[in-house]
């Protein structure tokens, strides 16, 4: 019997600062995914609080009980959610991504790669492990954002199963092509399930075009979000990827001792 997953993305504009407005926001996002029958959900890169930096060490006190309210949310209408939010960790904060399966957390990734070029690295802690972690709906793989520019990490999390990679993001103009390729690179060359949420609209200089998208394993669009705040959802046939695989077995050609 063909194993299906309807997944979803939730796109909108984050309030900087405003943790009890973004909350809301996404609440309302999911229980309309969830109305349309999605198990899976998607929240953007630091949903709950964008990068309010000179506020992001108290905000992010806040975050167990976010992950609490998520979590409740996760269990009434019985999804799986990921978004990234700001983790506690030392003197600085941490951006990880949670992962809850119908109420209960069954991991967090701590995001790797730091963007530089925004000051990521100077204001928060950079991760050490990449997650993949079992859930509900299948094998998911978490990304968060710069992470896509590393196609190594990627392949590891295929190599350890991945079915589904999701990917938080707060993706800026004028990097909308990278984004679109970057994604579409890493749903073909892994042959797997691509569910990217990006955040739209105007946060200071910084302009989010959205785009959010579902990728299939041969690189077919098979939701995609406008500008505008929205979600996106899309059924994921695990038995179509498993037939790619058949088709192109990339994993049982590859030559990891010669690179």
């Amino acid at each position: 019997m063909t194993r299906t997953v309807k997944a979803g993305a939730v796109q909108f504009t984050i309030k900087v600062g405003d943790v009890d407005a973004n909350m809301r926001y996404v609440e309302g996002a999911l229980r309309r995914l969830a109305a349309q029958g999605c198990t899976l959900a998607v929240l953007p890169e630091m949903w709950d609080t964008g990068y309010a930096y000179r506020e992001l060490n108290e905000l992010a006190k806040r975050t167990p009980e976010v992950v609490a309210e998520l979590g409740r949310l996760s269990r009434e209408l019985g999804m799986v959610i990921v978004g990234s939010m700001p983790e506690p960790h030392g003197e600085k904060v941490c951006n990880t991504a949670y992962v809850l399966d119908r109420g209960e957390l069954l991991g967090f990734y701590r995001k790797i790669h730091l963007f530089s070029l925004m000051g990521e690295d100077r204001s928060l802690d950079g991760g050490d492990r990449w997650l993949v972690v079992d859930t509900s709906v299948g094998r998911i793989g978490v990304f968060i954002c710069y992470d896509l520019r590393f196609p190594e990490l990627a392949r590891r999390l295929a190599v350890e199963g991945a079915e589904i990679l999701v990917v938080p993001a707060e993706w800026p103009k004028p990097r909308d092509e990278h984004w679109k390729a970057l994604l579409n690179a890493r749903a073909i060359e892994n042959q797997l399930f691509v569910v990217a949420a990006n955040c739209c609209g105007i946060q200071g200089k910084l302009d989010f075009f959205g785009a959010s998208l579902i990728i299939g394993p041969k690189g077919e669009h098979l939701a995609e979000g406008g500008y505008e705040p929205c979600e996106i959802s899309a059924s994921l046939d695990f038995g179509e990827m498993d037939s790619w695989r058949r088709q192109i077995p990339c994993f049982e050609d590859r030559k990891p001792e010669f690179y």
